[in-house]
Parts: C-alpha cells; structure tokens; sequence
C-alpha cells in the first residue's frame, strides 16, 4: 500500500520566509495532508525539537493573524488538505467560533487541537460542524473501549492517534503492541493520521498498511537543523522523498 504522509510544520519557523519554503519542500517532497501548527509557548504534547521551533517561531513575529495569513499562501500553491494544529488557550483567547470561521477562510479544512477534547471542547466540536471544518480529535493507545465510542459518536471524519504515551521527537519502536491498536481502531471507519517519534521510512512503510496516513514532525525540523549548506526547502523535500521511497 502507497505511504501517505501527514507532514508537521510550524508556521514562522524558522522564520516567516523560510517557512514559506518549507511548506513548498515538503508538497513538492509528496506529502499528502499539512498539519500546520500555531506556535504556543507552552506546547504540551511537544517534544524539544519542536518546542524550541515554536519558541524561534513566536521570536520571528507570528502571530494568529500572520498564522492564518501564512495557510492561506499555502492554499495558492497546493490543493492537498491542510490542517491547523494549535493548543486551547490560543483558540480560546481569540474566539472558539472565530477562529474556526478563519479556519475555514484560509482554506484549511480541518483543526487538531489536543486539549480542547471531546466534552470538554468548549463548543469546539459543534461549531466545526456547522462551519463544515472538520475537527479531529486526539487519543492515545491508552484509550478506553468506551470513551472511544464516546468520540466515534460525533461522527469525526478523521482520528489522530498518538502510537505512545509521552511528547512528540523519540524514536516510537513499531510492533505488534501499536499495530494491534491501531488494527482495532481502524475497524471505527474513521480516516486515522498516526504519529509520535516517527523518523523512519521502515516506520512509514509498516505504518501505511494500517493508517490513513503517518505524521512525521520533528524529523524535519532535524533535517533543517542538521542541513549543513543545504536550504531549508531542499532539507525537507528530501527528507521527505526518502521516507516514502
């Protein structure tokens, strides 16, 4: 089966223009979706790799203005699904239903926002619906049977799942513990994007055949830190070819 990749990138890292250039790395790399996240000074899920990308990020002047400005840029240059990702109190601070409104005016179509879950998403998950942007909630193999059933009854067109406990950037070891899991949560209907610690195309590749796509974040902003002379846009496109040769 083809690997599809959710590719993570964080707006204004690790500046307003070389993110632009990353963006265009990893569509012209094949990636599938674009999670973009809006930096946070406090990103709970986030792994050092991208907790010190969002803190250059806030450094070179973003904004969730300038955020939403940067994934309607995108949207000129691809038509692959983009999804904003973002912590609750950015989204709260400036409005649940506007930001969903600007979601959607960007021309993204959906939000990933961990801490805003399922019945205590303060009216996220409704608005969504109406405004038709999809709000994909996020679990963990950890999971009970029953509050999974609880976020399978609002009807998500896509699930994002952790394969692992913790933050984001370790190496996550591929076996039949997290592919059982995701086996049982693939039989839900719902598209499934799966990600945490994933650097590898061994990784992309076991994981293709039981997910809708794999998200791979930290890897990249490693290939940028370690790009030596090579540019940012260079770094992620070939990144990104590799994981998926």
């Amino acid at each position: 089966m083809p690997a599809r990749i959710m590719a993570h990138l964080v707006s204004y890292y690790p500046d307003a223009k070389s993110s632009h250039n990353i963006a265009r790395g990893l569509v012209h790399g094949g990636a599938s979706y674009l999670e973009v996240q809006f930096p946070f000074s406090d990103p709970t899920a986030d792994g050092p790799f991208i907790q010190k990308a969002c803190d250059q990020a806030l450094a070179s002047g973003f904004s969730v203005r300038k955020g939403f400005s940067f994934v309607a840029h995108i949207r000129k240059i691809t038509d692959i699904p983009i999804f904003i990702m973002g912590y609750a109190n950015t989204v709260y601070c400036y409005g649940i239903k506007r930001f969903i409104g600007e979601t959607a005016g960007a021309g993204a179509q959906g939000l990933i926002i961990p801490d805003l879950s399922p019945g205590y998403d303060e009216g996220l998950f409704s608005l969504g619906t109406k405004a038709n942007v999809s709000i994909v909630p996020v679990i963990c193999p950890t999971i009970s049977a029953e509050r999974f059933q609880t976020i399978l009854s609002l009807g998500p067109r896509y699930v994002y799942t952790t394969l692992r406990k913790g933050i984001t950037g370790a190496y996550t070891e591929v076996g039949e513990h997290n592919i059982a899991y995701l086996k049982r949560i693939k039989t839900s209907g719902a598209k499934i994007f799966a990600g945490f610690g994933i650097s590898t195309k061994a990784q992309v590749h076991t994981l293709a055949f039981f997910v809708h796509a794999v998200v791979v974040g930290s890897a990249f902003i490693e290939a940028i830190v370690e790009r030596g002379g090579k540019s940012c846009y260079e770094s992620v496109k070939e990144k990104m070819i590799h994981l998926l040769s």
